[in-house]
Order: C-alpha cells, then structure tokens, then sequence
C-alpha cells in the first residue's frame, strides 16, 4: 500500500521543462522533478548560468540539459520548444511555468517599461510557454501537465507592486483558461500560489524588522521553505493529480485566509 501511493507521485521516464530555473523555486522546482524520476530541461535567459544545476541533477543520477529562453519572445519559445526535440527526443510532459519578474515602485512611479517588463514576463511569457508546450503535446497526441507559478498577490494585493499582482492575478485566470480548452487533449492545468517563501534573493529582507512585521500577519507565524513545495508540485505533475486541472492551491501557511 505505501509503495504503491509513493509511486503515485513519481514520473519517472517523463520529460520536464522548468523556466526560471537558475536560481530560487526554480531550482528547486527542477531538482525535485529530477529527484522523482523526470528527465530536465531546464531554461533561463542566459543557459550558463544553469551549468551548477545540470551537474547537480547529473551527479544524482538524473538527466538534464540547459537552454536558453526568453519568455518575452514567441521566436525564442519556439527555438526552445524546437531544441528540445531534436536534442532530447520529444516533447515535454511537464512544464512549469515559473519565470517571473517584479519591479518595486509606487503606483504613481511605474512607468510603461516597468509594466511591460513584469506583464510580458509573468503573463504573456507565462502564456506564450504554456501554448506552445500545449502545441506540442498535441501534435504528439499525447497528454501532459502545465504548472503555472501564480503568487498568493494574484488574489490578494500589496503596494508597490501593482504589475506584479496584476500579472499574476492574470496568470491564475489564464490557468483556468488553458485547463478547460485543453482537457479534451488530457493536458492539465493547474498553478501554485507560493505565499512569502525564504529564498536567497529575500533572505535578508525576510530577516528584518520589517519582515517580522509582514511574517506575524501570517496566520502559522512562519515563512515558507523551499521544501513546502515539493508535494504540491508532485501532486500536480504527477498521477496523483491525475483529476486535477484549473485547480488554484495556495502555499502560504494561511496567508490568504488572515484576518483583515
């Protein structure tokens, strides 16, 4: 019995692509996968940034290689997309959608470049990647699982970050979206709304008086770690999910659900 409901969340054999992956929850996204059996792909802008990761997903057995991407434009998406079949045989089973942006300012201080830079990568990016994965996997005539990295600011809001929460919120509908046009093709969609998770970008902001202030407003009085991740993301990947698309799960350790 324990065998078999730890098996459930395994995919060994299935090839994953994870954006964003040279740091932070994509990095740990990428090795979780591999540590479950998947074969990586893993992007980011700039492919050599990913060497540390790819020779940490070989050195445990695994199988990865690194591209590069950018989300902003549809031609790259598609070198990508191409590249992966010519190099590792076929098109992805899994895909998460995790790169993202964000830029600090007042409302009244963003300007269209800031806009542009958040939304085209957090929605349009995030979009454009998920389609052209969907292409794929039809013209393969086999299903898959797209996980899209939302943000608990996709549902509630925080200042000085209006494109961001707005591309998010976006990315939780575009979700939605894609799940329910896609089902036919057995493609899932779901996303993952990651509350304030301890990476090394925040750490110190994290640690600070005012991130004390931010972390006694959460309902457990924890930050997330980059290991409360991993089950959602197996649960959603994997056949343990297997009924699950358009679902929206937040990990946040009841962020969303404190009181105003």
């Amino acid at each position: 019995m324990s065998d078999r409901i730890e098996n459930m969340f395994r995919v060994d054999g299935q090839r994953a692509l994870v954006t964003g992956a040279s740091s932070g929850l994509g990095r740990r996204f990428a090795l979780t996968l591999a540590q479950a059996g998947a074969e990586l792909v893993v992007v980011a802008r700039r492919a050599d940034k990913l060497g540390g990761l790819v020779e940490e997903i070989l050195a445990l057995g695994g199988k990865c290689m690194a591209v590069s991407l950018d989300v902003t434009r549809a031609t790259s998406i598609v070198a990508c997309f191409d590249d992966i079949e010519r190099s590792a045989g076929g098109a992805a089973d899994i895909v998460v959608n995790n790169a993202g942006v964000t830029v600090t300012k007042s409302l009244l201080q963003h300007t269209e470049e800031d806009w542009d830079a958040v939304v085209g990568t957090n929605l349009k990016g995030g979009w454009m990647v998920a389609q052209e994965a969907a292409r794929r996997m039809v013209a393969a005539k086999k299903g898959g699982s797209i996980v899209n990295i939302a943000s608990i600011l996709g549902e509630r809001v925080a200042g000085g970050v209006a494109p961001y929460a707005i591309s998010k919120a976006g990315l939780v509908q575009a979700t939605k979206a894609m799940a329910l046009e896609l089902a036919r093709y057995d493609i899932r969609v779901n996303a993952i709304l990651p509350g304030y998770v301890v990476t090394d970008l925040n750490r110190d902001f994290l640690e600070s008086d005012a991130g004390e202030k931010l972390r006694a407003r959460i309902p457990t009085r924890r930050f997330g770690q980059l290991e409360h991740l991993d089950g959602p993301l197996l649960l959603l990947a994997s056949a343990a999910g297997r009924h699950m698309t358009g679902a929206v799960l937040a990990v946040d350790g009841g962020h969303l659900v404190s009181s105003l």
